[in-house]
């Protein structure tokens, strides 16, 4: 079917008092499967490429791209595609002709004044082409090439007054917020503040975004998307599954040469996988 954009999933899930999953694609496979869970779990889902994945397809977006929106438009769940993590401008301006409906732009290394500034300028770029521009404030620690964060280290967190008064200077359509979840988290074992949730739902009057959902055990989840999150972004989960099917295969089969023996049941472990995260943040309201 064809793409649907990443705000119109956002605002339905929020309208519902759900939240919508969103999943790193790194290879054509990730694609498949996020596509093939979607169908599974009868749910919408977002494809998000990172600056970090374009960066191992050798900084060459359209190829990805390309193939993350071929499977999309081949499935009948109702995908979208984003780019997530964009620090630099020109992989931003390079997302309107590869079809993203919405861009995260990560200004969040920079001082509070330059991240504002730097933001809002994306926003404004982006809005003349219709573009969702989401952004971060607060620290989510644990991506690739940075120093480990304690997610619950003092000044961590995302301030609800400070997050309010962002929200209105940069003009953003979603804020990704510090609540206790961090990148790359390979255990679910984090611990969100959910006292803090409510009250940036409260004083911010865009949706949330919760990073680093792969460490976050279901019922923290769900308890999250009652609290006000409408955005849950997946991706290391997917690694893991894939990772765990790559190795069970070979360990199982050591002579195999031909990729498709045990790429085929690694994507099948991160259909799965989707499918599982989808049923959580689907069934946040009732608590299924």
């Amino acid at each position: 079917m064809p793409l649907v954009g990443t705000g119109e999933l956002v605002a339905e899930a929020r309208a519902e008092g759900r939240a919508v999953a969103a999943f790193n694609v790194i290879t054509l496979e990730h694609a498949e499967a996020i596509a093939a869970g979607a169908e599974a779990a009868g749910a919408p889902a977002i494809l998000q490429i990172s600056e970090n994945a374009v960066k191992f397809h050798g900084g060459r977006l359209a190829p990805i791209a390309a193939a993350a929106v071929a499977v999309a438009r081949a499935s009948s769940a109702p995908l979208a595609l984003h780019l997530d993590h964009v620090e630099s401008v020109d992989l931003l301006h390079a997302a309107h002709p590869e079809g993203f409906s919405s861009v995260m732009f990560d200004a969040s290394k920079l001082s509070y004044g330059d991240n504002v500034k730097a933001t809002a300028e994306a926003v404004r770029w982006g809005h003349e082409r219709g573009i969702w521009i989401e952004a971060e404030l607060g620290k989510v620690g644990g991506k690739d090439g940075e120093p480990p964060l304690d997610a619950h280290a003092p000044g961590v967190r995302t301030d609800p007054a400070e997050a309010a008064v962002y929200a209105e200077e940069t003009g953003v359509d979603a804020l990704a917020v510090a609540v206790g979840s961090s990148h790359a988290m390979t255990a679910r074992t984090a611990s969100l503040d959910h006292e803090l949730i409510a009250r940036l739902r409260e004083a911010v009057p865009v949706p949330l975004v919760l990073h680093g959902s792969s460490g976050v055990p279901d019922e923290e989840i769900r308890r999250a998307v009652a609290a006000g999150m409408a955005k849950i972004n997946v991706g290391t989960a997917l690694n893991t599954a894939f990772t765990r099917a790559v190795r069970a295969h070979l360990d199982a089969d050591p002579k195999v040469v031909d990729p498709r023996k045990y790429v085929r049941p690694a994507r099948d472990a991160m259909a799965a996988t989707v499918a599982d995260f989808l049923g959580v943040v689907n069934g946040a309201v009732s608590g299924s």
